[in-house]
């Protein structure tokens, strides 16, 4: 290993001209996919971290053997009924991908297998199929596949009954479909090659021919994307019009496929929407009137306009509303109050109004698979930081709760050998930023006890305290994980999010560094043994963190990591740039640029020493592109003032999500685990 050197690449002066700013990009020309000395270099890098992580070889293999050792392979999903069919998907032992199925009115029929993934995926090294949706008459099945990771899938269609596929093929959409009730016309959405922004929605008759099309609607407003849905009901078909802040949709009956959509309100910026069916109402999950933490409001079907909309469920200022799914008898509302989930249970005639019980602060709680729309049972899941998924079904009738299917966790495993709690630190400005902690009950929290800290922080995604199987090969070594609520995502409500974005975005930072310090302070950890980790947007939070407080960590991994912020944003060609100013702001205004560039990771690598940092990318990665984590490695190596480790592994067959298949994506996990494990001599 001493006699290893990192790899050097050329630098080819770049000059970035905005605003009268002159920013050097030394490697810009890495973005060049095609370019031989591109693939050169992002091999030549993978030979370094190959050789220079070696001797963890073995390791990684005992790793993934004791990761995979706890999987049940010969599993399957908690069956589904709809339309007369149970669906179900199952994994057969020793093999990657799922393999969906359906049994006919009762779970003693025979077994049809729709789809097999494993063979379908023969002769690929990424395979992905998603978007399954079957006729109202159960004898077709839409579905697409990508076999590239860049997100861009091939729909497709068989014939359930004959077993045949159909001669459809339609290329570059977002994966899914949906069927109007003439059980031919099928509605989908159409993805720019380029941006791959979700940009129109298209029409297809399956009976007409493999290339026959209809344009419904393009989005020609390019920091707006589409999608087609239909109603719970399956009375109708909605197109929604995005962006961050503002919603819009339209809609026609299903069985009216050749009918002109309408609008339930046009769009209005900073309006947000979405829209349910039940009876003579469309029911709106809305922030409409300032309604920051969402409201459901509703309008009869044939008076859309906002004009007419009257609150349902009012909006409370100290409860974010999540999630509304409705049923013919009952509606469900997903709600959070101080960071915790709940679900909420009402009947349409007022009798019944009442929250599922559930207990502890560190816990993952949703709504799962509920397709029936005339059933009176609710299926949810529920998984903690120390216990395993479990689907669970509600009967909202009786009162009759049935564990549908627990995750088993192979070995040894006890759930009571591991202790959760949650902890508050105090961020800069006062606020009081949650953290969620797991460890072994025998781990002794001091300050040579090593921590992973992850977070995420961007778009309003929360991270829940969720259950994982792979991160009890942390737990039995000693670890302590920790996941930061930092600003930016909404795990204490819609301002959570609201203050960790545009130029409240380095809230997001600094709440992540105030969690770091914190944990330190309280002789949980110490910076020799504290680690950090996030990936994509929480990869730029990495990014930010190893500029502003590298003496913190001892290790970071940035996974797929948006470390070229101004850059990104000021190209429209990219994928996702223009969607996202209402994000991160668009740097063509100055003033954001300014704020953007002021912590934008690759614009902010000085000459200081560094912790040990792995960097992962993928060539094919559709959502932030692989020459990001390039050039932030490539300044990274000629700037860093010490010795410390710093690698680029760049994962040459897939993109954004990693490995396709189950067992694949192990070796990743290994990986990473490795890296941190051999930074604590646990090798």
């Amino acid at each position: 290993m001493n006699d290893l050197y990192p790899p050097k690449v050329e630098k080819k002066e770049h000059q970035h001209n905005k605003h009268n700013d002159i920013r050097i990009d030394e490697y810009f020309w890495l973005n060049q996919r095609d370019n031989p000395e591109v693939i050169d270099y992002l091999e030549r890098e993978n030979d370094y971290y190959s050789k220079s992580t070696a001797h963890t070889k073995v390791f990684q293999n005992s790793l993934f053997d004791e990761m995979k050792s706890r999987i049940k392979e010969d599993d399957s999903s908690a069956p589904y009924f709809y339309n007369g069919y149970w669906y179900i998907s199952r994994y057969e032992i020793g093999k990657e991908y799922p393999i969906y199925t359906r049994k006919k009115e009762n779970l003693e029929a025979n077994e049809e297998i729709l789809f097999d993934c494993n063979e379908m995926a023969k002769g690929h090294d990424y395979f992905r199929l998603v978007g399954i949706s079957i006729s109202p008459d159960n004898t077709k099945a839409a579905f697409s596949i990508d076999t590239v990771s860049r997100r861009l899938y091939t729909m497709k269609v068989k014939d359930l009954v004959t077993g045949e596929f159909l001669s459809t093929s339609i290329e570059n959409t977002t994966g899914g479909s949906v069927w109007a009730k003439d059980n031919a016309t099928l509605f989908y959405t159409q993805k720019n090659t380029q941006t791959l922004r979700s940009e129109a929605i298209y029409k297809h008759d399956i009976n007409s021919g493999s290339d026959t099309r209809t344009l419904v609607y393009e989005e020609k407003d390019d920091t707006f994307s589409v999608y087609v849905m239909d109603s719970k009901s399956e009375e109708y078909i909605f197109i929604s019009s995005y962006s961050t802040l503002t919603t819009e949709f339209q809609y026609i009956k299903s069985d009216e496929p050749s009918s002109d959509f309408k609008y339930i309100h046009k769009r209005e910026r900073g309006l947000e929407y979405s829209i349910s069916h039940y009876n003579d109402f469309f029911y709106v999950f809305t922030n409409a009137d300032d309604a920051y933490n969402y409201k459901v409001m509703k309008t009869p079907v044939n008076k859309t306009d906002r004009s007419n909309w009257k609150d349902f469920i009012p909006h409370r200022s100290s409860v974010l509303l999540e999630d509304l799914e409705i049923f013919n008898e009952y509606m469900v509302l997903t709600e959070r109050e101080n960071g915790l989930s709940r679900i909420r249970i009402q009947s349409w005639d007022g009798t019944k109004d009442f929250y599922l019980p559930v207990d502890g602060e560190t816990y993952t709680l949703y709504t799962s698979t509920n397709v029936d729309f005339n059933t009176t049972k609710l299926r949810y899941v529920f998984n903690s930081l120390t216990n395993p998924s479990s689907v669970l079904e509600y009967d909202m009738e009786t009162g009759e709760k049935f564990i549908l299917k627990e995750q088993e966790v192979l070995g040894d495993f006890n759930k009571e050998n591991y202790v959760s709690k949650r902890l508050w630190a105090t961020a800069d400005d006062g606020v009081k930023v949650p953290i969620s902690i797991v460890y072994h009950k025998k781990t002794n929290l001091r300050p040579s006890t090593p921590i992973l800290q992850y977070a995420y922080g961007s778009y309003g995604s929360t991270i829940d305290p969720n259950f994982s199987t792979t991160r009890l090969s942390l737990l039995d070594r000693g670890f302590v994980f920790a996941i930061a609520h930092v600003r930016g995502g909404e795990y204490m409500g819609r301002n959570w999010y609201e203050d960790g974005k545009l130029f409240k975005k380095k809230n997001t930072f600094s709440d992540f560094i105030s969690c770091s310090k914190f944990l330190i302070k309280e002789g949980y950890t110490s910076p020799d043994h504290l680690y950090a980790y996030g990936g994509s947007a929480g990869g730029l939070l990495m990014g930010v963190i190893v500029n502003d407080a590298p003496e913190l960590y001892n290790g970071v991994i940035s996974a797929v990591p948006f470390v070229d912020v101004v850059t990104t944003m000021l190209d429209e060609t990219i994928p996702l740039t223009t969607s996202e100013y209402d994000e991160w702001g668009n740097p063509n205004d100055k003033e954001y640029y300014d704020y953007i560039k002021s912590y934008s990771p690759y614009d902010n690598v000085v000459a200081q020493d560094y912790p040990n940092i792995l960097v992962t990318t993928g060539l094919h990665d559709s959502q932030v592109q692989y020459w990001e984590p390039a050039k932030w490695v490539a300044r990274l190596r000629d700037l860093k003032t010490n010795k410390k480790q710093l690698y680029l592994d760049t994962n040459m067959q897939a993109g954004h999500g990693g490995a396709s298949g189950r067992f694949d994506a192990l070796h990743e996990t290994a990986k990473k685990y490795a890296f941190i494990l051999d930074l604590e001599n646990q090798i």
